[in-house]
């Protein structure tokens, strides 16, 4: 029945906008409830019944809750990157901007909206509140749990944006439709209560096999619509295991509890051995830029790292996607969600163009990719001929190559535009083009993000050595057996890292065709992240576990894997900037790897203040004396919002 009615939710999905009741203020925890529900604003997408009984029903107010959502793709990216170190600001860009860079946001600022967030967990709550789970079809099958769960979902990542934007938040978990409702008192949830209230929310629906009547996979989470606006729909939602994985990363950062870390590491995994189904494989892929192997000119690469970005992946879920998760964009500029970052990003070459761009990458970008060092294991593969690439290459080619693959500019460009109806060549102070952002959607999520995160829980439970696994060669039971095992000899340590099985005939990494089997079946499908961009990591001299014996002695070894999982958590942290820069991410892993500091404040600080580059970070340094202060890591809107301690 859900695919008889898909192309009505097509038309649905233009998301016009249905009014439930003006909603009246009153009080959440001394908060007026209109400053988040405008009266003159509609926050609730419904249907006219008691229950969510009816296919059409049910993906009525889902679509309500997708287009609530639209609302928050733009600034999920902006509040995650121009707060980090890797963007910066022309001089053409707008206060909003400018104002989140320096952490001085103001209430009228259009990125410091509480009310959106709000407005998608009142839908969230009201879809949740109504929806009739207990239905059965003819197989015995529940027809709306998948629904069910990707709402769930939904509102999960909603609170916790929220809470990590804002420190502290207003928490209510039923829809407010009344006036009684409105005037009611909400507790205030940190980061901690956000994450134990949505811990014991979702892990019983992950966990429960029963539902669906059909082999495990991710797709029970995902309502199969089909289609919708040129996407494959499977991508509007947010994996509960992937979620959960989150939710235990940030408790076990605040807490430093290795038992949640070890959790987190399990829910992340889960999410990679189940995503395609039982008995099969959510590998890495071997995407890289690369140079020739051999090649003393450094001119000549090969390059399959810009398809990650392609526009095609958002249109099939498949086996191998890098894609996991998006928000969908307006498609015209006139709709209200229609998505500003590749006019803020990308030089636009049209006859009414400025050529203008407001976001550019920071030299601590810049700095942070140039200061890898690129091994080239040579023609024939073998350690012996591996050499490594100058500096000073040009195109921002020097050490890592991601950055050179998906972001292009050149200065002082020239474009031929028709003006009334004659050709006329125009210069270009600065023309940029991303790879990240080829269509109006917001990618907030892909396969990479949950390697990484894996790897950061690994290392924060004690096991650095598999965490730079992740990193070198990539995860598969022979590295595992090999060069992880061995530094962790309890019963405890093994029986732990055993749960994580990869199957030496599923997860094929690169490394086997640099012994002998280069060319040969099967074909490799793993690779270490850091590869991807810096050339063949095992045999990099210069990218190492520090001081790498198996220590017997049980003081001894507790003493060096905590010196190990420092060095291994600074590499994740690069990691991120050099795989995930621009994507939304930084400011918040940037926040957890400070806050294991001795000294969080000053970790914030620093990092942030090397945005303009190392040379420059003194005088920045003084621009950022607000981040001492943790309370200043967050938004605050008009005193009733935020971290008011």
């Amino acid at each position: 029945m859900i695919k008889n009615i898909n192309m009505k939710i097509r038309g649905m999905f233009r998301f016009a906008v249905y009014t439930l009741l003006p909603l009246v203020g009153g009080a959440w925890a001394g908060v007026s409830c209109q400053d988040f529900f405008d009266q003159e604003s509609d926050h609730v997408i419904y249907a006219e019944k008691d229950h969510l009984g009816s296919a059409s029903d049910t993906l009525y107010s889902m679509t309500g809750v997708l287009q609530k959502l639209q609302a928050l793709g733009d600034r999920t990216i902006l509040l995650g990157e121009l707060r980090g170190d890797l963007m910066d600001l022309t001089s053409v860009a707008d206060k909003d901007l400018r104002e989140v860079a320096q952490f001085k946001v103001s209430k009228d600022n259009a990125y410091n909206r509480p009310l959106d967030y709000y407005a998608v967990i009142n839908n969230c709550n009201y879809f949740i509140e109504h929806v009739d789970t207990s239905m059965l079809n003819s197989l015995k099958e529940y027809v709306f749990m998948r629904e069910y769960a990707a709402v769930k979902g939904i509102r999960a990542w909603t609170y916790l944006q929220l809470v990590l934007n804002y420190g502290k938040v207003p928490f209510v978990d039923k829809p407010i439709l009344t006036k009684d409702a409105s005037e009611a008192t909400y507790p205030t949830y940190d980061l901690m209560a956000v994450c134990d209230y949505f811990i014991n929310d979702l892990q019983q629906l992950a966990d429960n096999d029963s539902y669906v009547n059909e082999t495990f996979d991710v797709t029970r989470e995902t309502p199969m619509y089909g289609e919708m606006l040129g996407i494959d729909s499977r991508f509007f939602y947010f994996p509960l295991n992937i979620l959960l994985g989150d939710l235990y990363l940030w408790r076990a950062t605040e807490t430093g509890n290795k038992s949640d870390y070890k959790e987190a590491a399990r829910r992340y995994y889960t999410y990679i051995s189940r995503r395609n189904g039982n008995n099969s494989a959510y590998y890495t892929g071997n995407y890289q830029r690369c140079w020739t192997p051999g090649s003393t000119s450094y001119l000549s690469y090969t390059d399959s790292y810009y398809n990650l970005f392609s526009s095609n992946r958002e249109k099939g879920y498949g086996t191998n996607s890098e894609l996991i998760t998006l928000i969908p964009g307006d498609s015209l500029q006139s709709d209200p969600n229609y998505s500003r970052l590749r006019g803020l990003m990308q030089t636009t070459l049209t006859d009414n163009s400025d050529f203008m761009v407001s976001l550019v990458p920071s030299q601590g970008l810049r700095e942070i990719s140039a200061a890898q060092v690129y091994c080239n294991p040579g023609t024939n593969g073998l350690r012996s001929s591996t050499t490594y690439a100058p500096q000073g290459l040009s195109n921002n080619r020097t050490g890592d190559l991601r950055f050179s693959s998906w972001f292009m500019e050149s200065q002082n460009a020239t474009h031929t535009v028709t003006v009334n109806g004659t050709s006329q060549t125009q210069r270009i102070d600065l023309y940029q083009h991303v790879d990240k952002y080829l269509t109006g959607n917001v990618s907030v999520m892909r396969r990479s993000t949950v390697y990484l995160r894996l790897a950061e829980a690994l290392n924060g439970a004690g096991y650095p050595h598999m965490a730079f696994e992740v990193l070198s060669v990539g995860l598969n039971n022979d590295s595992i057996a090999k060069r992880v095992l061995p530094y962790y000899p309890t019963l405890g340590d093994t029986t732990f890292i055993r749960e994580f099985q990869f199957p030496n005939t599923r997860y094929i990494p690169v490394i086997a065709d640099y012994y002998g089997t280069k060319g040969q079946a099967p074909v490799p499908n793993t690779l270490g992240i850091h590869s991807r961009g810096s050339g063949f990591t095992p045999f990099n001299d210069y990218y190492c576990m520090p001081n790498d014996t198996i220590e017997p002695n049980a003081t001894k070894r507790a003493q060096l894997q905590s010196e190990q999982q420092a060095f291994v958590d600074s590499l994740l942290l690069n990691e991120g900037a050099l795989e995930l820069a621009w994507e939304g991410t930084r400011y918040f892993d940037i926040m957890r790897y400070a806050m294991r500091q001795a000294n969080p404040g000053k970790t914030m600080q620093d990092i942030i203040g090397a945005r303009k580059g190392k040379a420059n970070s003194a005088s920045t340094l003084g621009e950022l004396n607000s981040l001492l202060d943790k309370r200043n890591w967050y938004l605050e809107w008009d005193g009733k919002i935020g971290w008011k301690e």
